[in-house]
Order: C-alpha cells, then sequence, then structure tokens
C-alpha cells in the first residue's frame, strides 16, 4: 500500500483499524515515525515481537497476541544490547547469593534474574518490610528474607557471618538527590558507612565476588547523593581483599525506578498535566532495568579485583523531548492538552552527567557494551582516615559539616592524606569497632 507516510490514507481508503509494526528491531526514529503516522490516522499502533523473542518466549501464544503497545523505551534512541549469559551462568549456579536493597526496583530485578541461574540460595536484604515481602513473591523457587538495614553494623555482620554467601550484589542507597541535599546526615550513614558495613563483613565471611551498583553522579559530583556514592566507591575499591573480586558498577537512569523522572511524569499525564520539567537543556542517560542488570552480571564476571565498570549508556536524551514523547505515547498533544512547564533546576541536579572523570582512564572490555575504568588511587588508611573524621561529624549530627567533609573527600585531591589529628577523629569513632 505504500510506505510508513502513506498509513493515514490507506487507514481511510481500507478502514483500518490497527498498525502493527513488524520490522525486527526497529531504530526509535522508524517507530517514532510509525507511531506519528498511526496517530495521524486515528488507529493504535502495537509492535509485533522479533522472531527470536518469539523463539525464546515463554508464552504459548500466537506472535499475533503477543504485539504490544509502544513503550516509551521504544523512543529513547538506544537499541537494547543482548549478551552471551554463560559465563554469568557458570558464576552463580550453585552459589548463595545476597542482594542488598533487594526491594529495590534494581535489586529486585538483579534478585529476578539471579534466580535463572539456578542458584544454591538466594539471600533478599532489605529494611523495608514491605518491598522485601514484594520482591520474594515474585521469584521462583525458595528465597531467604533478611530485614536488615545496611547503616545496622551489628546486623550486617550477624546476617553474613550466617549465611556465608559466596556473592554479593549491593544494590542497598539513598538515592533522591533533592531529598538528600537536605539530609546529608542519612545519605552518609547509609550510602557510605551501610556500604562499609557490607564490604567489611564480606570480607569476614569470606565472599569472593562483591559488586557495588553506583551511578554516573558519583562522577564529579555536585550532590550530597553523588558524593555519598563516589565516597562508597572508594571504600569498596580501598578495602578490597587482593585474593577476591571487588568491584563499581557505574550507570546512569534506569528507566521506570521507583520515584525517577518517567513514573513522575506518567502521572501527571493521568492527571492532566501540566508535566513540570526543570531545565529545557538538561539530558540525562537512560536504560532499561533489564539491560542494565544483565550489563551488572555481565561485568561481575569480568571483575579480577578492584575495578570500576561503566556500561555504554547511549547517547543522552534530552528531559525535554521525553517529556513530549511520553505526552504523544498517551495520545495527546503536548502544549495543549498536556502543558509543560518550566520550574527550574532543583538542589544537586546537573545540566549533564557523566560517565567518568577526566582523571580515570577508559578502556575496552571483552564486551562491547562495558568499559573499564582505572580509578583514581587512593589507599585504604586514607579512607580509613577520611572516615574517622567524617564519622565524628555524623555522629553528632552536623549537616553543614557533614556536607562539607563528604565533598573534600569525594574528590580526587583526597588520595592526599586528610587533615585530621587525633584530637579531632577522636577514639571512639573507629569505623571498624564502632
Amino acid at each position: 500500500m505504500g510506505g510508513i507516510e502513506d498509513i493515514p490514507a490507506a487507514a481511510s481508503r481500507y478502514t483500518i483499524q490497527q498498525v502493527l509494526l513488524a520490522i525486527p528491531n526497529p531504530s526509535p526514529d522508524l517507530v517514532d515515525r510509525a507511531l506519528r503516522a498511526s496517530e495521524a490516522a486515528g488507529v493504535a499502533m502495537r509492535i509485533l515481537p522479533s522472531v527470536k523473542d518469539v523463539a525464546a518466549g515463554k508464552q504459548h501464544s500466537a506472535p499475533i497476541r503477543q504485539a504490544r503497545e509502544p513503550r516509551i523505551e521504544d523512543l529513547l534512541g538506544r537499541t537494547t544490547v543482548s549478551t552471551d549469559l554463560n559465563a554469568v551462568r557458570q558464576s552463580l549456579v550453585g552459589r548463595r547469593v545476597l542482594i542488598t536493597g533487594a526491594g529495590g526496583s534494581i535489586g529486585s530485578e538483579i534478585a529476578r534474574q539471579v534466580a535463572e541461574f539456578n542458584p544454591t540460595q538466594i539471600l533478599l536484604l532489605d529494611h523495608d518490610e514491605t518491598h522485601l515481602h514484594d520482591t520474594a513473591v515474585i521469584l521462583p523457587g525458595s528465597n531467604e528474607q533478611v530485614l536488615v538495614d545496611v547503616a545496622d553494623r551489628a546486623a550486617v555482620f550477624e546476617a553474613l557471618l550466617r549465611y556465608r554467601p559466596d556473592v554479593v550484589f549491593h544494590a542497598a542507597a539513598h538515592k533522591h538527590v533533592p531529598v538528600l541535599e537536605a539530609h546529608p546526615v542519612e545519605a552518609v550513614n547509609v550510602n557510605v558507612y551501610g556500604t562499609l558495613n557490607v564490604v567489611e563483613a564480606a570480607i569476614a565471611a569470606g565472599v569472593q565476588r562483591f559488586v557495588l551498583i553506583s551511578t554516573d553522579k558519583a562522577v564529579q559530583p555536585i550532590s550530597v547523593m553523588g558524593a555519598s556514592k563516589r565516597l562508597a566507591e572508594d571504600v569498596v575499591l580501598a578495602h578490597a581483599p587482593a585474593d577476591a573480586c571487588y568491584s563499581v558498577v557505574r550507570f546512569g537512569n534506569v528507566l521506570g525506578s521507583r520515584g525517577s523522572v518517567i513514573p513522575t511524569f506518567a502521572r501527571q499525564i493521568a492527571a492532566g498535566g501540566p508535566i513540570t520539567v526543570t531545565d529545557p537543556r538538561m539530558t540525562r542517560f537512560f536504560m532499561s532495568v533489564e539491560e542494565a542488570v544483565q550489563l551488572v552480571l555481565q561485568a561481575s564476571v569480568l571483575s579480577q579485583g578492584g575495578e570500576i565498570f561503566m556500561l555504554e549508556m547511549g547517547e543522552p536524551v534530552r528531559i525535554l523531548d521525553l517529556a513530549q514523547r511520553m505526552i504523544r505515547l498517551s495520545g495527546f498533544e503536548h502544549g495543549t492538552e498536556i502543558p509543560i512547564r518550566m520550574i527550574g533546576r532543583r538542589p544537586g541536579e546537573k545540566l549533564h552527567e557523566e560517565l567518568c572523570s577526566p582523571e580515570e582512564g577508559t578502556f575496552p572490555t571483552p564486551h562491547p557494551f562495558i568499559r573499564r575504568l582505572v580509578p583514581v588511587p587512593i589507599s585504604e588508611d586514607t579512607v580509613t582516615k577520611g572516615l574517622l573524621v567524617l564519622r565524628e561529624a555524623t555522629a553528632r549530627r552536623d549537616g553543614p559539616l557533614v556536607r562539607d567533609l563528604l565533598f573534600s573527600l569525594a574528590t580526587p585531591e583526597h588520595a592526599l592524606e586528610p587533615n585530621t589529628t587525633e584530637e579531632t577523629a577522636g577514639a571512639d569513632a573507629d569505623p571498624v569497632s564502632a
């Protein structure tokens, strides 16, 4: 009948009721063109699964019944990667695997994917019983729920020494940038000392493979959240045992994660708008949670110890474009039916995120979508001394001082000796015994 541009005329002539996109792995531009043409024709568009997806799928219905509505992932300008997970399977089968933050968006997806590789035991650790339960019930087979706050050092040690996992994925963290700007003490307690607790307990329990889930906001941080995650990276790398594989995996925004921009926009559209955008120039990297976790698992088996891995996130997406696409995807016109309102940048927000700093060298790995970074060298002694000073300010709940110390530590310059004395550190501030 013609090309994509001919859909409106064909729909009118033949009373078409639905458009099926049956092109394997269509580009975001092609999906966008087909969606616009279908909207102009006043008919719904659905996307058929690829032959590979049909062959690998667990559904037994005909492919046409598996056709789905377009998702925002289809329009974000990146193609979902696939990878050979044989090495991941070998690293997880028959192992005891513990996931912290297992009730969160990333932690729960790690648990779901890990469960496919027949581990001996899956240990779900979280401080929120509802989210912990929600993750547990979606997993096939049995799992152990561990109701523990990573900031509770004694409880963390008790849990890891009791279960003695072989592999730990540390996803527990406070993550909301504007909230943590007002609560630096809580950010440090969970993101920094919580990480220290889990790392040291993992070492004590003989954990052989440890992965910290980090963020692009840790690169040259300007937010409390980013600085706390940067320091968490240093904690892991400084404490990494020579005879084990402890590493960091850093990536950008995850599509649809709890509290992120896409669910926020979806709620605002459902309410009739307006959609609020902080700055028309702002960009972010996006990746689906399934893809991010798949690459996290892949990076974990590439580790030989002490690395930062960076996931290739594709091209950054302008948040304003994302808002406009979501409005169209919902069947509305932006600017008329759903307005967009600029509200200005929030505290701690960058216009553009980065995945590595100029000081960090980047190198390829055997996987085309994972790069290895060479972190700025820092000794365990330097990290420990810096944490002593920070702990005293945290114990006093001195928010402004905690913030200042956090940023002074979360920069490459803190590889030099921090300005500390026995008087400022305090004998009772030992991070190992506190």
